[in-house]
């Protein structure tokens, strides 16, 4: 990952494909086999895991991730002299199984018809806990619904808490929500993923189907003081992604996220390393959020 983008998903999305792509390369090239430095700007031997493929049309030879801290020392021995590996893995992929969305929703007063989502994806790799990513989510979704009810807020329209499954791995929660929604003929107004870690607010992303520009200023000044300072263009989240065709708004929660890659898809990505502060201010940013959606609509400016 470069350590020059300041915005250390941009740093990650542009290295992605050496992971996804990397065997299938190496093997044109007549490789026997692939270790791939971790997409992490951490210093140790931590290795981080990730989706990867095959083509059936190629060899397929074993790949693995390492630390970056032995990629470097790998790169120091590879300058002296010539280095042998050995790959022992034991992964596999396992068939298919039945898994489940899970759902919670409060019936909106004025139009119920009307829905905004606001959720993260249950699912983790099997390395760690999976709490940044995306356990973090997928409580900050719960507890905007918690404090609606806490509150005693009766919104206008239906909001759903939704916690999709197979994020990971195809995103089959996310598609199969959308295409229930399309047979259903539900209008979603709107929908928000939190799914980059639980720590300190930033700003919100959105993207739309006419890659509209909104005019988002009134808004950003009422969500200032819990540390959002923007809110414009950008992805949004893979789990709400499927819903983009049928125009719904999409916003993406981002907080800060210098230290997500030191955890994500590894073994350190567990319960304490989330501190509870952060991921409360995140939830009432996103609670916020929902709220001037649910209040206002989408009746703003677009450029």
């Amino acid at each position: 990952m470069d350590p020059k983008k300041i915005k250390t998903f941009k740093a990650y999305s542009s290295c992605f494909s050496l992971r996804y792509n990397g065997a299938v390369e190496v093997a044109k090239k007549g490789g026997l086999g692939l270790l791939l430095r971790s997409l992490s700007l951490s210093n140790d031997h931590e290795p981080h895991t990730g989706s990867m493929a095959y083509h059936d049309s190629i060899i397929k030879i074993p790949a693995a991730a390492i630390g970056t801290s032995t990629a470097d020392s790998l790169h120091k021995f590879l300058k002296r002299s010539e280095v042998k590996a050995y790959l022992k893995l034991n992964c596999k992929q396992e068939k298919d199984t039945s898994s489940f969305n899970v759902i919670g929703e409060l019936k909106g007063t004025e139009f119920p018809e009307e829905y905004i989502v606001v959720g993260g994806h249950l699912d983790s790799w099997d390395v760690g806990e999976g709490a940044h990513d995306d356990g973090a989510g997928c409580v900050q979704s719960m507890e905007v619904i918690r404090l609606f009810k806490a509150l005693n807020y009766k919104p206008k329209r239906s909001i759903r808490a939704i916690l999709f499954m197979n994020e990971e791995n195809g995103n089959a929660g996310g598609i199969e929500y959308a295409i229930n929604a399309k047979k259903k003929n539900e209008k979603h107004l709107a929908a928000l993923e939190s799914d980059r870690g639980g720590f300190t607010p930033r700003g919100f992303t959105y993207e739309t189907k006419t890659k509209d520009h909104y005019d988002f200023n009134a808004w950003e000044k009422l969500l200032e003081p819990y540390g959002i300072s923007f809110i414009e263009p950008g992805f949004s989240g893979v789990d709400v992604r499927p819903l983009k065709p049928q125009g719904t708004l999409l916003f993406g929660y981002e907080p800060d996220s210098q230290r997500y890659f030191d955890f994500h898809h590894s073994d350190k990505d567990v319960f304490e390393t989330v501190h509870p502060r952060e991921l409360s201010l995140g939830a009432a940013c996103m609670a916020s959020l929902i709220y001037l959606i649910d209040k206002y609509g989408l009746s703003i400016n677009v450029n």
